[in-house]
């Protein structure tokens, strides 16, 4: 008994090691499986991103309205990526039930989307730039446009079936590239 005592005294006194962040191991088990009672998981800070759709202002006037989306790299790898592609499927239901549609045709499709060390390329099939007259190009494209540029640090570029796109549509756009909000000023 006494060396017991003694071996709890030792070891009150001596000075407890640092511990480092590097050398503790976190539990891959997910918060669920962490929850004993009526103890709640934690829900992680839901991320979203904009996606800029068309609708009407107070004033009944045409705008480029930000709809958020909800982001979760883990499932919709990069925000490029997942802002692209929402954008070309157009408003949901429930957005388009408060006045959010698109210029962009039914029938546009995500070739692919590239993201190089340097720059994002975003390859979409001619039927983006093709039909609805010169207005619906120049919004679907102020679409993509606002919509790549909040969503990428990088410079983004824009091709239509494998060619960049300098020059879009019958009525002969000029596109200056990387997108900016100038893009389509010449």
């Amino acid at each position: 008994m006494i060396v017991v005592i003694g071996i709890v005294a030792f070891n009150a006194f001596m000075p407890k090691p640092e511990i480092e962040p590097e050398d503790v191991q976190v539990s891959e088990r997910s918060v669920a499986e962490e929850v004993m009672g009526d103890v709640k998981p934690v829900e992680k800070e839901k991320q979203y991103i904009n996606i800029y759709f068309i609708g009407k202002n107070e004033n009944n006037e045409e705008v480029y309205k930000a709809v958020k989306r909800v982001y979760n790299k883990d499932v919709d790898g990069s925000k490029i990526r997942f802002a692209v592609n929402s954008l070309i499927k157009g408003p949901r239901n429930e957005e388009r039930a408060k006045g959010v549609y698109t210029e962009i045709p039914m029938d546009s499709e995500v070739i692919n989307i590239s993201e190089l060390p340097d720059k994002v390329v975003v390859n979409l099939n001619s039927a983006f730039v093709n039909g609805g007259g010169t207005d619906s190009l120049y919004k679907r494209l102020y679409q993509l446009i606002k919509t790549a540029k909040l969503n990428s640090n990088l410079p983004v570029y824009l091709f239509i079936d494998g060619q960049r796109a300098d020059v879009i549509g019958g009525e002969g756009i000029m596109l200056s590239q990387p997108l900016s909000n100038s893009s389509l000023d010449n």
